[in-house]
């Protein structure tokens, strides 16, 4: 592999399983957990999703792994534990650790401005609407990496709004994946903010910027850097931009059309070897490995003896970083939570319209994937599905079910 070839998820070696122990041991309750498994094959007979995967652990020992359902609804082969998924947002925290290593190098502080490692964000300015035209002014602050991390920036996504700069962003090349990630950003940093700074939660391709500023500092491609620092380390053997041809049969797909609401439904190639290494929601991977991924931050950083990131960075990472002067736009953070450096962060036991703990972190992805990690009852949960129009709802529904089963 090159320096700036795009890793692929590996055919082999396959990745190594998490201990295992019975529910009872972990404090689950296998009834519990059994109901669980009932009310997702109830949704899968209703035609909700097509299958799922649902993994559950505590005390670092998974208790609970199943897959449900069809890996494709036009195929029969049934959801396997190995299928393969776009993650999607999910490369989100996988990347933010990344940026916070290098941190832990000494290559960048949170406080440094996003232009001195990519110059073009020196000259962006603030999208103001005034009398019903758009209107330019100067950021009352530069952009900074902690903004990026937290979408705080005042960049955005084409799909979170319809205003003037979101147009923008529509009628742009951004969301090719035929553009290097250099090119990408440049576009980015073309475009002018939602707002200052600092002043508010957008959510936004913050994260692919993070992802260049990888690029720049270690001189790698994203996609090697990743391998190299937190992939390989952790033994995630089967997680990449893109996956081989022979892993075909493997990947789970959802419905051309939305059971609800009859939109079609088009997820990117997990076989094409993009060029853009999206660092906001490129990936594809599979529940183990994700799996590994979590255990290595329910561990404090480290698994298997490797230490990816620190105890402090990590502590730090999984804070709310928002605080009550930020505004936070749009429906993607729940009451009672706040925002951490790659992670959303629950800061209230009650006001959020599901069970959880504070200090709970977690995030998802826009095709049906989720994962959350509680260090209060000291338990981890990775979910797998490909059904975008259902996201909020399985969220939801495996939160409920799994923390009716903690004793």
């Amino acid at each position: 592999m090159t320096a700036t070839a795009a890793p692929r998820a590996a055919i082999a070696p396959k990745t190594p399983p998490l201990p295992e122990a019975k529910p009872e041991a972990l404090g689950l309750s296998r009834p519990h957990l059994q109901a669980m498994s009932d009310a997702f094959k109830r949704e899968i007979d209703k035609g909700t999703v097509p299958g799922l995967t649902v993994l559950v652990a505590r005390r670092g020992q998974v208790g609970w792994f199943e897959a449900l359902g069809k890996q494709s609804p036009t195929g029969s082969a049934p959801m396997a534990l190995d299928s393969i998924f776009r993650i999607f947002s999910m490369t989100k925290p996988i990347v933010s650790v990344g940026i916070m290593a290098l941190l832990e190098d000494g290559h960048l502080l949170l406080g440094d401005p996003v232009a001195k490692f990519i110059p073009e964000f020196a000259g962006q300015k603030v999208g103001v609407v005034s009398g019903g035209k758009l209107e330019l002014v100067p950021p009352k602050r530069p952009m900074t990496v902690q903004d990026l991390l937290r979408h705080t920036s005042g960049l955005t996504y084409e799909h979170q709004g319809d205003g003037p700069v979101h147009k923008i962003y529509q009628d742009s090349r951004v969301r090719s994946r035929k553009i290097t990630n250099a090119e990408h950003a440049a576009l980015v940093a073309s475009f002018p903010l939602v707002c200052h700074p600092g002043d508010e939660f957008n959510y936004s391709r913050s994260t692919d910027i993070l992802g260049r500023i990888i690029e720049v500092v270690s001189g790698k491609s994203l996609g090697v850097f990743l391998t190299e620092r937190i992939l390989a380390p952790l033994q995630m053997a089967e997680t990449g931009f893109s996956t081989s041809e022979a892993n075909a049969g493997r990947l789970a797909e959802p419905f051309a059309a939305d059971p609800w609401t009859g939109d079609k439904v088009a997820l990117f190639s997990a076989l094409e070897q993009p060029i853009m290494e999206s660092g906001g929601g490129g990936l594809v991977s599979t529940t183990m490995d994700y799996a590994r991924f979590a255990l290595m931050l329910r561990n404090g950083g480290t698994l298997d003896g490797n230490r990816i990131i620190g105890r402090k960075t990590l502590e730090l990472m999984a804070s709310d970083h928002l605080g009550p002067h930020v505004v936070t736009n749009g429906t993607l953070l729940s009451p009672g939570h706040g925002f951490g450096l790659g992670f959303a962060v629950r800061r209230d036991a009650g006001i959020a319209p599901f069970p959880g703990s504070v200090g709970q972190y977690f995030w998802s992805g826009i095709a049906g994937t989720f994962f959350w990690i509680d260090p209060k009852e000291d338990l981890f949960v990775v979910f797998m599905s490909q059904g975008p129009g259902q996201r909020d709802f399985t969220r939801t529904l495996v939160r409920n079910l799994v923390y009716a089963a903690v004793e």
